[in-house]
């Protein structure tokens, strides 16, 4: 039995874009297509085979230890920026607005899906879910300039649709319209076996 199992879900990519200056702003250029490195996409932000760690993982390491980088992308699907955008009270939220790396249509829950599952686009192109990335103020600035009024509501709306963060395992390249693939761990949810033998803190 392999430890990864192909499933029947599959998202379509809506969106592609790249953060090119995340100190002047989080806001993506939109993108048709992009070559995928071992690195992330290249002129990204988030690119690297290595990055300095940050706020969320100061429990692991001091802030800005070089670690692996495992946040090369933020994916996040269509269907929970529709949510978001109605809990916010807003029309549509812009992913170039969130710093989205791929927005996918029909994945059903996927910010919550398995670390260590994969996305495979048509040519092997894949990407390994790190974890789910948790929502914060920096998407709130640029929306307050596109809505204005409306910018500090995104935190509290995003909480539990803000997408996964991802790297990639394989090089080829994606474009809007491709169709990723999700496969999933062959193992059971450690931290209810944990819960129940009471290993956790």
């Amino acid at each position: 039995m392999p430890a990864l199992i192909p499933t029947q879900y599959e998202g379509r990519i809506t969106w592609l874009g790249r953060v090119t200056n995340r100190k002047a702003t989080l806001a993506a250029e939109a993108l048709d297509a992009v070559d995928v490195t071992f690195a992330g996409i290249a002129g990204e932000e988030h690119a690297g085979l290595t990055r300095p760690s940050c706020s969320r993982v100061l429990s692991q390491h001091p802030r800005d230890t070089e670690i692996r980088n495992v946040r090369q992308f933020s994916i996040l699907s269509a269907e929970d920026l529709r949510a978001i955008a109605e809990t916010m009270g807003v029309d549509r939220i812009n992913p170039a607005w969130v710093g989205a790396s791929i927005v996918l249509e029909g994945l059903p829950d996927l910010t919550h899906l398995p670390p260590s599952s994969r996305l495979q686009g048509p040519d092997g192109v894949t990407l390994v879910v790190d974890m789910e990335n948790r929502p914060c103020q920096l998407p709130a600035r640029v929306i307050e300039d596109h809505a204005p009024g409306f910018g500090a509501r995104f935190k509290r709306a995003a909480q539990g649709r803000r997408g996964i963060t991802a790297w990639v395992e394989r090089t080829g390249r994606m474009a809007l319209g491709d169709v990723m693939r999700l496969h999933i761990p062959d193992q059971p949810v450690w931290s209810e076996l944990a819960q129940a033998r009471g290993a956790l803190l």
